[in-house]
Protein backbone atom coordinates (compact mmCIF):
# COMPACT_ATOMS: atom_id res chain seq x y z
CA UNK A 1 0.00 0.00 0.00
CA UNK A 2 1.33 3.44 -1.00
CA UNK A 3 1.06 6.84 0.74
CA UNK A 4 -1.89 7.84 -1.33
CA UNK A 5 -3.72 4.11 -0.89
CA UNK A 6 -3.00 4.42 2.97
CA UNK A 7 -4.95 8.39 2.86
CA UNK A 8 -7.75 7.35 1.01
CA UNK A 9 -7.85 4.42 3.69
CA UNK A 10 -8.03 6.60 6.16
CA UNK A 11 -10.62 8.96 4.51
CA UNK A 12 -12.73 6.10 3.85
CA UNK A 13 -12.04 4.59 7.52
CA UNK A 14 -12.15 7.53 9.44
CA UNK A 15 -14.71 6.76 12.51
CA UNK A 16 -12.11 3.53 13.16
CA UNK A 17 -9.42 6.71 13.80
CA UNK A 18 -11.68 8.83 16.00
CA UNK A 19 -12.76 5.80 17.91
CA UNK A 20 -9.15 5.23 18.67
CA UNK A 21 -8.44 8.87 19.41
CA UNK A 22 -11.81 9.21 21.72
CA UNK A 23 -10.69 6.51 23.34
CA UNK A 24 -7.25 7.00 23.96
CA UNK A 25 -8.06 10.56 24.79
CA UNK A 26 -10.24 9.49 27.95
CA UNK A 27 -7.87 6.95 28.83
CA UNK A 28 -5.54 9.61 29.29
CA UNK A 29 -7.65 12.22 31.33
CA UNK A 30 -8.86 9.07 33.24
CA UNK A 31 -5.13 8.02 33.90
CA UNK A 32 -4.30 11.67 35.09
CA UNK A 33 -7.58 12.21 37.46
CA UNK A 34 -6.71 9.27 39.28
CA UNK A 35 -2.96 9.37 39.70
CA UNK A 36 -1.69 10.93 43.00
CA UNK A 37 0.15 14.43 42.61
CA UNK A 38 4.04 13.60 42.80
CA UNK A 39 5.71 16.74 43.98
CA UNK A 40 9.88 17.26 44.29
CA UNK A 41 11.79 19.09 46.38
CA UNK A 42 15.16 20.06 46.02
CA UNK A 43 17.99 20.70 47.89
CA UNK A 44 22.19 21.14 46.72
CA UNK A 45 24.89 20.57 48.67
CA UNK A 46 28.38 22.02 48.35
CA UNK A 47 31.67 19.54 49.65
CA UNK A 48 35.02 20.97 50.52
CA UNK A 49 38.01 20.35 52.51
CA UNK A 50 39.03 22.10 56.11
CA UNK A 51 42.66 22.17 55.17
CA UNK A 52 44.97 24.19 52.81
CA UNK A 53 46.53 27.11 53.75
CA UNK A 54 48.36 27.55 50.57
CA UNK A 55 47.49 27.04 46.92
CA UNK A 56 48.52 23.82 46.70
CA UNK A 57 47.24 22.41 49.51
CA UNK A 58 43.90 24.00 48.51
CA UNK A 59 44.33 22.64 44.24
CA UNK A 60 44.81 19.08 46.47
CA UNK A 61 41.47 19.85 48.43
CA UNK A 62 39.65 20.51 45.58
CA UNK A 63 40.51 17.28 43.55
CA UNK A 64 39.96 15.39 46.73
CA UNK A 65 36.61 16.55 47.03
CA UNK A 66 35.96 15.85 43.20
CA UNK A 67 37.09 12.80 43.23
CA UNK A 68 35.05 12.14 46.53
CA UNK A 69 32.12 13.15 45.54
CA UNK A 70 30.19 10.76 43.17
CA UNK A 71 31.11 8.39 45.93
CA UNK A 72 29.30 10.43 48.65
CA UNK A 73 25.89 10.92 46.25
CA UNK A 74 25.67 6.90 46.34
CA UNK A 75 25.61 7.27 50.16
CA UNK A 76 22.70 9.21 49.99
CA UNK A 77 20.25 6.59 49.62
CA UNK A 78 21.72 4.22 52.11
CA UNK A 79 19.90 3.20 55.17
CA UNK A 80 22.61 5.16 57.30
CA UNK A 81 20.89 8.47 55.79
CA UNK A 82 17.07 6.88 55.34
CA UNK A 83 16.88 5.39 59.04
CA UNK A 84 17.70 8.35 61.01
CA UNK A 85 15.12 10.25 58.26
CA UNK A 86 12.31 7.95 59.11
CA UNK A 87 13.00 8.40 62.87
CA UNK A 88 13.29 12.02 63.23
CA UNK A 89 10.27 12.70 60.98
CA UNK A 90 8.04 9.80 62.31
CA UNK A 91 7.18 8.70 58.32
CA UNK A 92 5.13 5.92 57.95
CA UNK A 93 7.38 4.33 55.95
CA UNK A 94 10.01 2.17 55.70
CA UNK A 95 13.83 3.30 55.24
CA UNK A 96 14.01 1.49 51.80
CA UNK A 97 10.86 2.59 50.66
CA UNK A 98 12.06 6.36 51.37
CA UNK A 99 15.34 5.51 49.65
CA UNK A 100 13.53 4.98 46.50
CA UNK A 101 12.16 8.64 46.59
CA UNK A 102 15.17 9.66 46.76
CA UNK A 103 17.46 10.89 43.87
CA UNK A 104 21.44 12.25 44.22
CA UNK A 105 23.17 13.47 41.11
CA UNK A 106 26.57 15.12 41.64
CA UNK A 107 27.31 16.81 38.31
CA UNK A 108 30.59 16.39 36.57
CA UNK A 109 33.62 18.11 37.19
CA UNK A 110 31.42 20.30 40.20
CA UNK A 111 31.98 19.41 43.92
CA UNK A 112 27.58 20.07 43.96
CA UNK A 113 25.68 17.58 45.15
CA UNK A 114 21.91 17.56 43.96
CA UNK A 115 19.38 15.57 46.18
CA UNK A 116 15.70 15.66 44.82
CA UNK A 117 12.59 13.97 47.27
CA UNK A 118 9.68 12.99 45.87
CA UNK A 119 6.42 12.89 47.71
CA UNK A 120 2.69 13.07 47.67
CA UNK A 121 2.55 16.47 50.29
CA UNK A 122 4.50 19.49 48.97
CA UNK A 123 5.60 20.45 52.23
CA UNK A 124 6.43 17.24 53.72
CA UNK A 125 8.46 16.63 50.65
CA UNK A 126 10.67 19.39 51.69
CA UNK A 127 11.03 18.30 54.78
CA UNK A 128 12.23 15.23 53.68
CA UNK A 129 14.46 16.73 51.50
CA UNK A 130 15.73 18.99 54.32
CA UNK A 131 16.62 15.81 56.79
CA UNK A 132 18.12 13.76 54.23
CA UNK A 133 20.70 16.87 53.80
CA UNK A 134 21.51 16.82 57.34
CA UNK A 135 21.38 13.60 57.60
CA UNK A 136 23.33 12.56 54.76
CA UNK A 137 26.31 15.50 55.62
CA UNK A 138 26.46 14.24 58.96
CA UNK A 139 27.33 10.33 57.68
CA UNK A 140 29.88 11.60 55.44
CA UNK A 141 31.89 13.49 58.00
CA UNK A 142 31.64 10.82 60.69
CA UNK A 143 32.40 8.04 57.52
CA UNK A 144 35.45 10.88 56.60
CA UNK A 145 36.88 11.37 60.10
CA UNK A 146 40.39 10.30 61.28
CA UNK A 147 38.68 7.15 63.87
CA UNK A 148 37.47 5.35 60.57
CA UNK A 149 39.88 6.55 58.26
CA UNK A 150 42.96 3.82 57.55
CA UNK A 151 46.48 4.08 56.02
CA UNK A 152 46.99 7.00 53.69
CA UNK A 153 43.45 8.07 54.56
CA UNK A 154 45.28 9.09 57.98
CA UNK A 155 48.15 10.16 56.69
CA UNK A 156 46.04 12.81 54.74
CA UNK A 157 44.59 13.73 57.76
CA UNK A 158 47.09 13.88 60.37
CA UNK A 159 47.57 17.94 60.15
CA UNK A 160 43.66 18.12 61.36
CA UNK A 161 42.96 17.62 64.71
CA UNK A 162 41.76 13.99 66.04
CA UNK A 163 38.86 13.76 65.42
CA UNK A 164 37.79 16.07 63.00
CA UNK A 165 36.87 14.92 59.53
CA UNK A 166 38.54 16.67 56.66
CA UNK A 167 35.93 17.58 54.78
CA UNK A 168 32.62 19.46 55.02
CA UNK A 169 29.21 19.92 53.32
CA UNK A 170 27.15 22.94 53.34
CA UNK A 171 23.93 23.52 52.32
CA UNK A 172 24.13 25.44 49.01
CA UNK A 173 20.52 25.65 49.12
CA UNK A 174 17.18 24.32 51.19
CA UNK A 175 14.15 22.47 49.66
CA UNK A 176 11.23 24.74 50.10
CA UNK A 177 7.47 23.15 49.47
CA UNK A 178 6.81 23.06 45.61
CA UNK A 179 3.97 25.27 44.03
CA UNK A 180 3.02 21.77 41.75
CA UNK A 181 3.10 18.57 41.05
CA UNK A 182 5.71 17.16 38.77
CA UNK A 183 3.20 14.60 38.11
CA UNK A 184 1.20 14.01 36.59
CA UNK A 185 1.10 16.52 33.79
CA UNK A 186 -2.33 17.22 32.34
CA UNK A 187 -1.48 18.68 28.83
CA UNK A 188 1.72 15.83 28.18
CA UNK A 189 -0.68 12.89 28.97
CA UNK A 190 -3.63 14.44 26.92
CA UNK A 191 -0.74 14.86 23.90
CA UNK A 192 0.46 11.55 24.65
CA UNK A 193 -3.02 10.06 24.43
CA UNK A 194 -3.93 12.10 21.31
CA UNK A 195 -0.68 11.00 19.60
CA UNK A 196 -1.44 7.11 20.94
CA UNK A 197 -4.61 7.36 19.75
CA UNK A 198 -4.09 8.16 16.38
CA UNK A 199 -1.24 6.04 15.70
CA UNK A 200 -3.40 3.26 17.18
CA UNK A 201 -6.08 4.12 14.59
CA UNK A 202 -3.65 4.45 11.84
CA UNK A 203 -2.34 0.93 12.71
CA UNK A 204 -6.03 -1.13 12.84
CA UNK A 205 -7.00 0.94 9.62
CA UNK A 206 -3.45 -0.66 7.75
CA UNK A 207 -4.21 -3.99 9.36
CA UNK A 208 -7.83 -3.72 7.97
CA UNK A 209 -6.67 -3.03 4.60
CA UNK A 210 -3.67 -5.63 4.79
CA UNK A 211 -6.51 -7.91 5.46
CA UNK A 212 -9.39 -6.94 3.85
CA UNK A 213 -9.48 -8.10 0.49
CA UNK A 214 -12.52 -6.70 -1.20
CA UNK A 215 -12.56 -4.09 -4.26
CA UNK A 216 -13.21 -0.90 -2.88
CA UNK A 217 -12.65 1.94 -6.14
CA UNK A 218 -13.45 0.61 -10.04
CA UNK A 219 -9.78 1.73 -10.83
CA UNK A 220 -8.79 -1.57 -8.28
CA UNK A 221 -11.16 -3.78 -9.80
CA UNK A 222 -9.86 -3.00 -13.63
CA UNK A 223 -5.91 -3.44 -12.27
CA UNK A 224 -6.97 -6.29 -10.63
CA UNK A 225 -8.61 -8.12 -13.38
CA UNK A 226 -7.32 -6.51 -16.22
CA UNK A 227 -11.02 -6.08 -17.94
CA UNK A 228 -12.36 -2.81 -19.14
CA UNK A 229 -15.01 -1.51 -16.27
CA UNK A 230 -18.24 -0.52 -18.44
CA UNK A 231 -19.92 1.17 -15.81
CA UNK A 232 -19.81 2.19 -11.78
CA UNK A 233 -23.96 2.06 -10.14
CA UNK A 234 -23.66 4.21 -7.38
CA UNK A 235 -25.49 2.51 -4.12
CA UNK A 236 -29.01 4.07 -3.54
CA UNK A 237 -30.66 3.56 -0.38
CA UNK A 238 -34.12 3.81 -2.40
CA UNK A 239 -33.15 0.67 -4.78
CA UNK A 240 -34.44 -2.09 -2.87
CA UNK A 241 -38.02 -0.46 -2.64
CA UNK A 242 -37.65 1.14 -6.35
CA UNK A 243 -35.42 -1.12 -8.50
CA UNK A 244 -36.47 0.14 -11.68
CA UNK A 245 -35.18 3.58 -12.81
CA UNK A 246 -37.60 5.86 -14.94
CA UNK A 247 -36.48 7.22 -18.72
CA UNK A 248 -37.35 10.69 -17.63
CA UNK A 249 -35.38 9.99 -14.63
CA UNK A 250 -32.09 11.96 -14.02
CA UNK A 251 -30.81 10.48 -10.95
CA UNK A 252 -26.60 9.75 -10.46
CA UNK A 253 -28.25 6.03 -10.78
CA UNK A 254 -29.97 6.71 -13.77
CA UNK A 255 -27.23 8.15 -15.37
CA UNK A 256 -25.09 5.05 -14.46
CA UNK A 257 -27.00 2.32 -16.23
CA UNK A 258 -27.63 5.20 -19.57
CA UNK A 259 -23.83 4.99 -19.62
CA UNK A 260 -23.11 1.19 -18.85
CA UNK A 261 -25.40 0.85 -22.12
CA UNK A 262 -23.48 3.25 -24.02
CA UNK A 263 -20.22 2.05 -22.45
CA UNK A 264 -21.79 -1.36 -23.65
CA UNK A 265 -22.64 -0.23 -27.28
CA UNK A 266 -19.34 1.05 -28.30
CA UNK A 267 -16.92 -1.20 -26.49
CA UNK A 268 -17.42 -4.19 -29.17
CA UNK A 269 -18.46 -2.20 -32.28
CA UNK A 270 -17.15 -4.61 -35.09
CA UNK A 271 -18.67 -8.04 -33.13
CA UNK A 272 -21.05 -6.80 -31.10
CA UNK A 273 -23.05 -9.80 -29.40
CA UNK A 274 -26.70 -10.41 -29.26
CA UNK A 275 -26.50 -12.67 -26.18
CA UNK A 276 -25.28 -11.22 -23.24
CA UNK A 277 -24.97 -12.79 -19.70
CA UNK A 278 -24.53 -10.77 -16.66
CA UNK A 279 -23.64 -12.62 -13.33
CA UNK A 280 -21.72 -12.13 -10.17
CA UNK A 281 -19.56 -14.41 -8.08
CA UNK A 282 -21.97 -14.88 -5.28
CA UNK A 283 -25.64 -13.65 -4.50
CA UNK A 284 -26.33 -9.64 -3.32
CA UNK A 285 -24.01 -8.43 -5.70
CA UNK A 286 -26.84 -6.46 -7.86
CA UNK A 287 -27.00 -8.64 -10.39
CA UNK A 288 -30.48 -8.18 -11.19
CA UNK A 289 -30.59 -4.68 -10.95
CA UNK A 290 -28.21 -4.55 -13.08
CA UNK A 291 -29.53 -6.96 -15.81
CA UNK A 292 -33.14 -5.37 -15.60
CA UNK A 293 -32.17 -1.54 -15.79
CA UNK A 294 -29.52 -2.43 -18.51
CA UNK A 295 -32.29 -4.18 -20.10
CA UNK A 296 -34.69 -1.02 -19.63
CA UNK A 297 -31.79 1.55 -20.81
CA UNK A 298 -31.41 -0.02 -24.16
CA UNK A 299 -34.97 -0.77 -24.79
CA UNK A 300 -35.21 3.26 -23.90
CA UNK A 301 -32.79 3.92 -26.59
CA UNK A 302 -34.70 1.76 -28.97
CA UNK A 303 -33.03 -1.42 -28.93
CA UNK A 304 -35.52 -4.16 -29.45
CA UNK A 305 -34.43 -5.64 -26.12
CA UNK A 306 -35.57 -9.40 -24.46
CA UNK A 307 -35.03 -9.09 -20.97
CA UNK A 308 -34.68 -13.45 -19.71
CA UNK A 309 -34.87 -14.68 -16.03
CA UNK A 310 -31.91 -17.32 -16.20
CA UNK A 311 -31.86 -17.55 -12.74
CA UNK A 312 -33.99 -20.57 -12.23
CA UNK A 313 -33.39 -21.31 -8.18
CA UNK A 314 -33.58 -17.56 -6.94
CA UNK A 315 -36.03 -15.71 -9.66
CA UNK A 316 -36.48 -11.98 -9.32
CA UNK A 317 -37.31 -10.20 -12.65
CA UNK A 318 -40.75 -10.97 -12.51
CA UNK A 319 -41.46 -9.71 -9.19
CA UNK A 320 -39.56 -6.17 -10.21
CA UNK A 321 -42.07 -5.68 -12.91
CA UNK A 322 -44.68 -7.33 -11.06
CA UNK A 323 -45.41 -9.92 -14.08
CA UNK A 324 -46.52 -13.41 -13.73
CA UNK A 325 -43.68 -15.86 -12.92
CA UNK A 326 -45.02 -19.35 -13.26
CA UNK A 327 -44.91 -19.44 -17.19
CA UNK A 328 -42.22 -18.11 -18.54
CA UNK A 329 -38.67 -20.25 -19.52
CA UNK A 330 -39.25 -23.37 -18.22
CA UNK A 331 -42.12 -23.63 -19.40
CA UNK A 332 -40.76 -23.45 -23.23
CA UNK A 333 -38.19 -25.66 -22.28
CA UNK A 334 -40.28 -28.74 -21.51
CA UNK A 335 -42.61 -28.26 -24.32
CA UNK A 336 -45.66 -26.45 -22.59
CA UNK A 337 -45.69 -23.51 -24.36
CA UNK A 338 -43.84 -21.14 -27.37
CA UNK A 339 -41.93 -18.38 -26.79
CA UNK A 340 -44.56 -16.22 -28.12
CA UNK A 341 -46.87 -17.25 -25.65
CA UNK A 342 -45.22 -16.40 -22.64
CA UNK A 343 -43.54 -13.28 -23.70
CA UNK A 344 -44.46 -10.32 -21.54
CA UNK A 345 -44.06 -6.74 -22.55
CA UNK A 346 -43.45 -3.83 -20.41
CA UNK A 347 -44.68 -0.39 -21.40
CA UNK A 348 -44.33 -1.45 -25.15
CA UNK A 349 -40.42 -1.58 -25.20
CA UNK A 350 -39.20 -4.33 -23.77
CA UNK A 351 -40.04 -7.75 -23.75
CA UNK A 352 -39.28 -10.41 -20.76
CA UNK A 353 -39.30 -13.81 -20.57
CA UNK A 354 -40.02 -14.67 -16.91
CA UNK A 355 -38.39 -17.88 -15.70
CA UNK A 356 -41.14 -19.93 -15.13
CA UNK A 357 -41.81 -22.82 -12.58
CA UNK A 358 -39.12 -23.39 -10.65
CA UNK A 359 -37.37 -27.16 -11.79
CA UNK A 360 -35.69 -29.59 -9.69
CA UNK A 361 -32.74 -29.78 -12.18
CA UNK A 362 -31.96 -25.88 -12.91
CA UNK A 363 -28.23 -26.74 -14.29
CA UNK A 364 -29.23 -29.82 -16.58
CA UNK A 365 -32.33 -27.40 -18.55
CA UNK A 366 -29.78 -24.75 -18.62
CA UNK A 367 -27.20 -26.41 -20.46
CA UNK A 368 -29.53 -28.29 -22.96
CA UNK A 369 -29.91 -28.44 -26.35
CA UNK A 370 -33.66 -26.61 -26.55
CA UNK A 371 -32.08 -23.99 -24.41
CA UNK A 372 -29.13 -23.81 -27.39
CA UNK A 373 -32.72 -23.25 -29.51
CA UNK A 374 -34.33 -20.73 -27.28
CA UNK A 375 -31.54 -18.28 -27.26
CA UNK A 376 -31.03 -18.61 -31.03
CA UNK A 377 -34.47 -18.03 -31.88
CA UNK A 378 -34.07 -14.85 -29.61
CA UNK A 379 -31.53 -13.89 -30.95
CA UNK A 380 -33.19 -14.12 -34.30
CA UNK A 381 -36.14 -12.07 -33.16
CA UNK A 382 -34.76 -9.25 -31.04
CA UNK A 383 -31.78 -6.80 -31.07
CA UNK A 384 -30.40 -7.67 -27.70
CA UNK A 385 -30.90 -10.69 -25.24
CA UNK A 386 -30.48 -10.07 -21.75
CA UNK A 387 -30.10 -12.75 -19.36
CA UNK A 388 -30.16 -12.57 -15.84
CA UNK A 389 -28.60 -15.62 -14.28
CA UNK A 390 -27.43 -17.36 -10.89
CA UNK A 391 -24.29 -16.29 -9.19
CA UNK A 392 -21.16 -18.45 -10.57
CA UNK A 393 -19.44 -19.94 -7.35
CA UNK A 394 -22.58 -21.23 -5.55
CA UNK A 395 -23.90 -23.25 -7.95
CA UNK A 396 -22.81 -24.09 -11.52
CA UNK A 397 -25.90 -23.18 -13.74
CA UNK A 398 -24.53 -20.18 -15.27
CA UNK A 399 -21.49 -21.97 -16.13
CA UNK A 400 -23.31 -24.28 -18.80
CA UNK A 401 -25.07 -21.22 -20.06
CA UNK A 402 -22.91 -18.86 -20.41
CA UNK A 403 -21.12 -21.24 -22.77
CA UNK A 404 -24.72 -20.57 -25.00
CA UNK A 405 -24.29 -16.82 -24.96
CA UNK A 406 -21.95 -14.38 -26.72
CA UNK A 407 -20.40 -12.29 -24.03
CA UNK A 408 -20.52 -11.76 -20.48
CA UNK A 409 -21.11 -8.32 -18.00
CA UNK A 410 -19.10 -9.21 -14.61
CA UNK A 411 -20.85 -7.40 -11.36
CA UNK A 412 -18.74 -6.72 -8.94
CA UNK A 413 -19.82 -5.12 -5.18
CA UNK A 414 -17.75 -2.51 -3.71
CA UNK A 415 -16.36 -3.36 -0.69
CA UNK A 416 -18.26 -6.75 -0.12
CA UNK A 417 -16.57 -8.73 -3.13
CA UNK A 418 -13.42 -10.60 -2.41
CA UNK A 419 -10.37 -10.61 -5.05
CA UNK A 420 -10.55 -14.45 -4.83
CA UNK A 421 -14.13 -14.26 -5.36
CA UNK A 422 -13.21 -12.18 -8.44
CA UNK A 423 -10.84 -14.45 -9.53
CA UNK A 424 -12.90 -17.17 -9.21
CA UNK A 425 -16.07 -15.98 -11.21
CA UNK A 426 -13.02 -15.28 -14.31
CA UNK A 427 -11.81 -18.23 -14.17
CA UNK A 428 -14.90 -20.31 -14.46
CA UNK A 429 -16.32 -18.09 -17.20
CA UNK A 430 -12.86 -18.11 -18.97
CA UNK A 431 -12.97 -21.71 -19.05
CA UNK A 432 -15.76 -22.18 -20.89
CA UNK A 433 -14.62 -19.29 -23.60
CA UNK A 434 -17.04 -17.02 -23.02
CA UNK A 435 -16.25 -13.77 -23.90
CA UNK A 436 -16.14 -11.06 -20.72
CA UNK A 437 -17.22 -7.91 -22.04
CA UNK A 438 -16.45 -6.07 -18.85
CA UNK A 439 -17.25 -5.51 -15.29
CA UNK A 440 -19.97 -3.57 -13.61
CA UNK A 441 -19.16 -2.42 -10.23
CA UNK A 442 -22.23 -2.04 -7.80
CA UNK A 443 -23.36 -0.02 -5.08
CA UNK A 444 -20.39 2.03 -5.15
CA UNK A 445 -19.87 5.36 -2.85
CA UNK A 446 -21.84 7.88 -4.93
CA UNK A 447 -19.84 10.36 -6.50
CA UNK A 448 -20.24 14.16 -5.08
CA UNK A 449 -22.32 16.52 -6.72
CA UNK A 450 -26.28 17.44 -7.51
CA UNK A 451 -28.53 15.64 -9.65
CA UNK A 452 -28.01 15.64 -13.46
CA UNK A 453 -29.94 17.76 -15.45
CA UNK A 454 -30.74 19.28 -18.63
CA UNK A 455 -30.08 22.61 -18.78
CA UNK A 456 -26.44 24.49 -17.01
CA UNK A 457 -25.01 20.90 -16.13
CA UNK A 458 -23.64 17.69 -18.34
CA UNK A 459 -26.50 14.62 -18.96
CA UNK A 460 -28.10 13.09 -21.07
CA UNK A 461 -31.63 14.58 -22.42
CA UNK A 462 -34.76 12.31 -21.97
CA UNK A 463 -35.22 9.11 -24.22
CA UNK A 464 -37.13 10.60 -27.24
CA UNK A 465 -39.93 7.55 -26.10
CA UNK A 466 -41.50 8.80 -22.91
CA UNK A 467 -43.23 5.96 -21.40
CA UNK A 468 -45.21 5.99 -17.74
CA UNK A 469 -44.23 4.78 -14.98
CA UNK A 470 -42.53 1.02 -15.13
CA UNK A 471 -44.26 0.29 -11.64
CA UNK A 472 -47.51 1.10 -12.61
CA UNK A 473 -47.82 -0.09 -16.59
CA UNK A 474 -50.33 -2.31 -17.11
CA UNK A 475 -48.66 -5.68 -18.46
CA UNK A 476 -49.60 -7.05 -22.08
CA UNK A 477 -48.15 -10.80 -22.99
CA UNK A 478 -47.98 -11.33 -26.47
CA UNK A 479 -49.86 -13.88 -27.13
CA UNK A 480 -52.84 -14.62 -24.83
CA UNK A 481 -54.54 -12.94 -21.91
CA UNK A 482 -54.08 -14.20 -18.33
CA UNK A 483 -56.29 -13.47 -15.37
CA UNK A 484 -54.73 -10.14 -13.53
CA UNK A 485 -52.48 -9.13 -16.50
CA UNK A 486 -53.74 -6.84 -19.61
Amino acid sequence: MDLHGFLKALARRWPTVVVCLVLAVGAALAVTSLSTPVYEARTQLFVATRTGEDTTQLNQGQSFSQARVQSYAAIVTTRQVTQPVVKELRLRTTPEELASRITAVAPLNTVLIDITVRDAKPARAARIANAVAEQFSAAVERLESPSHASGSERSRSRHTDDGVSPVSLGVTQEAVAPAGPVSPRPLLNLAAGALSGLLLGAGIVALRETLDTTLKTSEALGEFTALPGLGTIPFDKNAPRQPLVSAEGHSKRAEAFRKLRTNLQFSQVDDRPRIIVVTSSVPGEGKTDTAVNLALSLAEAGVSTCLVDGDLRRPCVAPAFGLVQDAGLTTVLIGQASIKDVMQKVGGQLSVLASGAVPPNPTELLASARMEEVLRELADTYEVVILDTAPLLPVADTVGLASLAQGALLVVRASKTSRDQVRAAAESLDCVGVRVLGTVFSMAPAPKGGRYGTYGQYGELPAPRASASLQKEAVTPAGTRRAGVK
